[in-house]
């Protein structure tokens, strides 16, 4: 509803502005056309092994009573944000491998970076969320059935999910109160805050450093503080037993690993003025469509419990 209304909002400027760009010609991954067949046949091949895995994750914990802690219903709120996610970029970015003339409306460009924006950011707090779970749960041991309640998880859960909206409405109107009236062409293959506000008609520098202060500042310092949260865990675990120990590093080495495969890229494409760097395209396809598939299932081969109800569910399925 609201997003209906900035782009209201936005048609009535353009009418008074007189704003001729009503859709953006995306130049894609690359020019070349053996690339192209390439990376089609890649993607296409790790979406579809790759997605349904994740829904099997999600069916997984959902079905079992015995995945009912919070770290499984934070895992399976992760496969479902990650699945959403990867369907923003991914299933037009094939169909764009396939068209000579890659158009997208101003409307949809919106659309798109504001969903972008609203479950990656999300997907970030949810990270934050579950780094919190595992120092209570490590650190914590006695007070974590009390404070991880489960409605404690629900609002935690709207929480991020708010904070991801929050973030995103913000981006989007920065961007809304842009004339666009020069070039539309936008030198990626889908539609993002850094691209977008290049072909603006106007001076960017100040629209630019509030989205680096609201984007590239908020992903630097959770990713500071999830590392910072990881050091202290590992340094509790020290005094741990064997076994505790070892099942506490596992579960913390999972998670460090999605924290660097999540921020890595959104620091180098958030965190810098908006000018283009010849890895920008590589990144922001792993960004946007190869990890956020992944990590869910990266969750998912390191978790003993998780694996066994998974199997127990595939066998039961094929046994009927």
């Amino acid at each position: 509803m609201i997003l209906c209304s900035l782009l209201l909002c936005r048609g009535e400027m353009e009418r008074e502005n007189n704003t001729v760009v009503t859709e953006f010609i995306l130049l894609g991954l690359t020019q070349s056309q053996k690339a192209q067949l390439l990376v089609f046949v890649l993607v296409l091949v790790f979406y579809l092994i790759i997605l349904p895995g994740n829904l099997l994750i999600i069916l997984t914990i959902r079905s079992d009573p015995g995945l009912t802690a919070p770290l499984y219903f934070f895992l399976g709120n992760l496969a479902f944000l990650d699945a959403s996610y990867s369907f923003i970029v991914a299933p037009r970015m094939l169909v764009d491998f396939l068209s000579e003339k890659k158009i997208i409306s101003y409307r949809g460009c919106i659309t798109q970076l504001f969903f972008l924006h609203f479950l990656g950011v999300g997907e970030m707090f949810l990270l934050v969320v579950m780094a919190f779970d595992r120092y209570m749960a490590i650190c914590h041991p006695l007070r974590y059935s009390t404070v991880m309640s489960p409605r404690v998880c629900y609002a935690l859960l709207l929480a991020l999910w708010l904070g991801g909206f929050t973030h995103s409405i913000v981006q989007v109107a920065l961007i809304l109160h842009l004339p666009f009236c020069g070039p539309n062409q936008l030198d990626n293959f889908f539609c993002d805050v850094p691209q977008v506000i290049k072909l603006a008609c106007t001076d960017t520098f100040v629209v630019e450093l509030l989205m680096i202060s609201n984007s590239g500042l908020l992903t630097l310092l959770c990713f500071l503080g999830l590392l910072a949260s990881y050091a202290v865990i590992l340094y509790r675990v020290k005094g741990h037993t064997s076994e505790g120990k070892h099942k506490a590093l596992s579960t913390c080495t999972t998670h460090i690993i999605i924290v660097f495969l999540m921020f890595g890229p959104a620091i180098f494409i958030y965190t810098r003025p908006f000018r283009a760097f010849p890895a920008d395209k590589v990144v922001s396809l792993f960004h946007t469509v190869i990890f956020p598939l992944m990590n869910p299932v990266i969750y998912t081969f390191r978790n003993q419990e998780v694996k066994a109800s998974m199997k127990r569910l595939l066998s039961h399925h094929m046994i009927c």
